[in-house]
């Protein structure tokens, strides 16, 4: 009996010690959630993952949808059958034929593993005789043990699996299992590339934006949509949570001189924020921001915006430039979504000449005066909230 088999392997989470099995329960749920409709079976066994039950014309979208699961090191579609070696030898002729279709003559290598040391052959031995059979039934094959084309690798388990491919997926840790962080989402190029870096490292996000229509169109904020079902095929479902902001944003520009709007704005940003991820069990947020990107993001600006929080604020970008921002962008298909122009609130009233090197006490000088607590619990209040999935079914 041969069986169509994803071996799924994990690299960080071997560095675990007695917590080791949380993680590994995490990184098993959103595999299934992953695998939703495909009838997958799950299946963990001495450092590796086995998924049984999928169809094999279904395994091109199940491998493509497990490249995306943080904590996945690489799968491999194998085939299994028993341990014997017979059916080993015409399964692992069977794999070959298949790895020949498109080019007859090429170089190959055997890879064994035998984690049942009571098979009849050791991983040696394995080696040895199913390439001289290999080579026997396929006359143009060369061996090449430095750089083959193609190399067959035999794992003997409590099943053998056989297979001729390792695809490499997102690494990482799990999601879930680093706590719950708020991410601050504009519609720009670096907020999705931050959160799903965060993500990558095993954190739940949930996403705040900022509306303030009329200056910001319905189309703003179905671009962050967009944005959040990209960074979901990864992360998992989020929690949207899209803020009204204008009576705000009016405030700062009439009460504020021009030049520290953009800061003030921030840190009612980060209020607004912090209060939303304190009732949402969060422990951190989470900003696009890299120093001295733009005005705002200088280190004194980024001092004064995080004087107002009282958790932190991660920013995974901050040390990166564009052109890095923007290869991972393009790599999680969020850049072409990220430049379409539908202007965020970040825009509005921009100053002509923002201060670079505010400090905290003319900041709270320049916010004197002015009643705020009660627009922030008034947007607070008003918050519309959306689930964002990636996938149609269990996520």
């Amino acid at each position: 009996m041969m069986e169509n088999v994803l071996l799924i392997r994990y690299g960080e989470l071997h560095l675990k010690g007695l917590n080791r099995p949380f993680f590994e329960r995490k990184l098993i749920e959103r595999i299934k959630s992953a695998l939703s409709g495909m009838n997958a079976q799950v299946r963990r066994e001495q450092g590796r993952i086995f998924v049984f039950g999928i169809d094999p014309s279904m395994n091109e979208q199940a491998v493509s949808n497990l490249k995306r699961v943080f904590g996945i090191h690489s799968v491999s579609p194998s085939v299994g059958v028993n341990k014997d070696w017979n059916t080993i030898k015409q399964a692992a002729c069977s794999l070959m034929e298949r790895a020949l279709a498109a080019n007859a003559s090429s170089t190959f290598k055997v890879y064994s593993k035998r984690s049942d040391k009571q098979f009849e052959l050791n991983s040696v031995a394995i080696c040895r005789e199913l390439g001289g059979y290999l080579l026997s039934r396929f006359p143009k094959l060369s061996v090449d043990v430095h750089s083959p084309d193609i190399q067959l690798c035999v794992e003997i388990r409590d099943m053998a699996y056989i297979y001729t491919e390792e695809v490499y997926c997102a690494g990482g840790m799990p999601v879930g299992t680093a706590g719950r962080g708020t991410l601050l989402i504009s519609g720009g190029i670096d907020s999705p590339v931050a959160g799903w870096m965060m993500a990558k490292r095993g954190i739940e996000l949930i996403a705040i934006h900022f509306a303030s229509p009329p200056y910001t169109s319905q189309r703003a904020e179905q671009k962050v949509h967009s944005l959040l079902r990209q960074v979901a095929k990864y992360s998992g479902r989020i929690m949207l949570f899209v803020v009204p902001f204008t009576e705000i944003q009016e405030l700062i520009k009439d009460n504020c001189p021009e030049e520290v709007f953009t800061l003030v704005m921030r840190r009612m940003m980060m209020r607004i924020s912090q209060e939303i991820a304190i009732k949402e069990g969060c422990q951190a947020l989470i900003t696009g921001e890299s120093v001295g990107q733009v005005a705002s993001q200088t280190m004194p600006a980024i001092a004064c915006t995080d004087a107002v929080t009282s958790m932190p604020v991660f920013r995974p970008l901050i040390g990166m430039d564009k052109d890095e921002v923007i290869a991972i962008s393009r790599k999680i298909e969020t850049f072409d979504i990220s430049i379409q122009p539908y202007e965020d609130c970040c825009t509005v009233f921009t100053p002509k000449h923002p201060r670079t090197h505010p400090t905290i006490a003319g900041i709270e000088k320049a916010e004197r005066g002015t009643e705020w607590d009660e627009p922030i619990k008034r947007a607070v209040e008003g918050t519309k909230v959306t689930v964002i999935k990636a996938f149609s079914k269990g996520d």
